[in-house]
């Protein structure tokens, strides 16, 4: 009797064993599929997100010049045109970020800053000078000085770089979608990401 019921304890024992090691190994192989698809993921979405704008302005430069003191003013002009193209653009490759398995946690360290490129051609019409105050290199550069304040302005009074912001959290609202369809965590400052909500609500 003695036998019968320690051979059936070792079957138990042996049977429990081979159950928690089975559920063992499939939770490891679904956290393991969990990490390659958030990591699969972030790489898809480390892509350059880029808004587009145009911007034209016309300028009329003038630039005065006495000679011989105040008895004889000598100046020059020029009509000049201005087409931009701007961009702003995020480079999501470069988010950094931390996976932590145990805890099923996603935590986004920093987001890049946006990035302004303006691209301005410049088109001269109705230049007029003379001998004593001829055009120069300086005016060129004054002029592309004057036109770049003037598109800095444009740019931050339009809505080229909230819509560029809007991209971005859109892109950023995948990995908490994907995330919480996983039962993990998404944080970002130290603060967990639980709902639409909060996604639009980071600050950058």
């Amino acid at each position: 009797m003695r036998k019968i019921l320690f051979g059936v304890i070792i079957t138990l024992i042996v049977l429990f064993t081979f159950k928690y090691c089975g559920d063992k190994r499939e939770s490891n192989i679904v956290l393991q599929e969990s990490t390659a698809l958030i990591q699969e993921q972030i790489k898809n979405v480390g892509k350059l997100v880029v808004t587009e704008g145009h911007f034209s302005e016309v300028f009329n430069y003038r630039n005065s010049k006495d000679i011989f003191g105040e008895f004889f003013t000598s100046e020059k002009k020029a009509l000049v045109v201005v087409n931009a193209d701007v961009t702003v653009a995020y480079d999501l490759s470069k988010i950094e970020f931390d996976i932590d398995d145990i805890n099923k946690t996603l935590t986004i360290l920093s987001i890049p800053k946006e990035e302004i490129k303006v691209s301005p051609d410049f088109e001269y019409y109705d230049i007029q000078a003379d001998f004593l105050n001829p055009f120069e290199a300086k005016d060129y550069n004054d002029i592309k000085h004057i036109v770049k304040q003037s598109l800095d302005e444009k740019i931050k009074n339009s809505d080229l770089k909230s819509n560029a912001k809007n991209r971005l959290i859109s892109e950023l609202a995948k990995f908490y979608i994907l995330t919480n369809s996983l039962g993990w965590t998404l944080r970002y400052n130290n603060t967990p990401i639980t709902n639409h909500e909060a996604v639009q609500k980071i600050k950058l």
